[in-house]
């Protein structure tokens, strides 16, 4: 054997082994599985807040009770807007399961439209308390309502951003398998936000308009 024979395969047997994986390395599931991890951990702060506001939620401080300041009928109309956001994005679902982009954008558009709405209700509602002296430093029942109702509307907020933001991606790159698993993500975190809420109607609202 020749000294550059020998050379040669003393350069190969030193160069580090690479392997080539056939498939993604990404697991299919693993961005779902993840998400779920995080809704279960976004569960455990509305959990704390409900409790905060099961403890102070009688605590008037000589200020107005829940059956002063709440309009149920101005409630109800959120809480239609938002349950019908749920109901329009499942559509938007099925157009995406089909493969149609148009029919996905606007069925997303439309629950953004709603989202929106009762976006725009809930900061009425609280312009509306506190114009009337009913802000959060009235008392420690305010201080609850504002907190956990307003914190679910920061989810809310950024919902819609998210679905602008998924809407913008859509109309650029088409259904790819990356769209879908971030749109079936935000199914997940819409869906989410619409149980929370009727805790909150029930809990909340309805609860306190009682003597």
């Amino acid at each position: 054997m020749s000294n550059s024979t020998s050379i040669a395969m003393g350069a190969e047997a030193r160069e580090p082994l690479q392997f080539h994986l056939e498939t993604e390395h990404h697991p299919q599931n693993g961005t779902l599985l993840g998400f779920w991890l995080y809704l279960m951990s976004d569960c455990l702060i509305f959990a704390c807040l409900f409790a905060v506001y099961g403890v102070l939620g009688r605590s008037y401080a000589g200020g107005p009770t829940g059956a002063e300041v709440f309009e149920l009928p101005l409630v109800a109309l959120n809480t239609s807007l938002l349950l019908l956001s749920s109901i329009t994005y499942g559509f938007a679902m099925l157009e995406m399961q089909r493969n149609r982009q148009r029919g996905t954008l606007i069925w997303l558009a439309i629950t953004g439209l709603l989202g929106a709405g009762f976006i725009g209700i809930e900061l009425y509602e609280f312009t509306h308390l506190i114009a009337e002296g009913y802000g959060p430093q009235r008392s420690a029942f305010l201080s609850s309502f504002f907190t956990l109702v307003a914190t679910h509307g920061l989810h809310v907020s950024c919902g819609i951003i998210w679905l602008i933001t998924l809407m913008v991606q859509v109309s650029k790159k088409g259904l790819i398998a990356e769209n879908k698993r971030r749109l079936w993500c935000l199914s997940m975190f819409w869906h989410f936000l619409d149980v929370v809420w009727i805790g909150v109607f029930s809990f909340v609202y309805l609860m306190g308009v009682l003597p």
